[in-house]
């Protein structure tokens, strides 16, 4: 009996932990990555495509690490922001995004749909160079 308390409360305990250190990752839909864009200032943007697609379009005040480069640049990613990731089509960013929860980062956002679902809402997007 008292093996099995014993058991109950170590199990409690380590999915409270679980519980604690989950990071909240979430697929948005472009109309809610614009009210977030809009509702939190402190909200980080994170491009992962190609320099060559952030010139041609991206999401004003976008940070840009292309994927191919993240693990190295990891460092430049705060941890104490909420984050939303975005890519073309969402396929890219949603990698980020998973790799991001991994190394415990707590608020993750995937833009669904990407940059191009974005534009197509009609949402403001800032094209050419930086």
């Amino acid at each position: 009996m008292r093996r099995q308390i014993f058991f109950c409360f170590f199990l409690l305990l380590v999915m409270l932990q679980v519980h604690v250190d989950a990071a909240v990752t979430r697929n948005v839909k472009p109309q809610e990555a614009f009210n977030l864009v809009n509702q939190r200032s402190d909200l980080y943007l994170l491009d992962v495509r190609t320099l060559g697609e952030y010139q041609q379009t991206r999401l004003e005040g976008a940070r840009l690490i292309p994927i191919g480069q993240f693990t190295k640049r990891l460092s430049e990613v705060p941890k104490n922001r909420p984050i939303l990731v975005y890519c073309a089509v969402g396929s890219r960013s949603a990698q980020v995004v998973n790799y991001l929860a991994r190394k415990g980062y707590p608020e993750i956002y995937n833009l669904y749909g990407g940059i191009y679902a974005w534009a197509q809402k009609g949402y403001p997007i800032l094209q050419g160079g930086p």
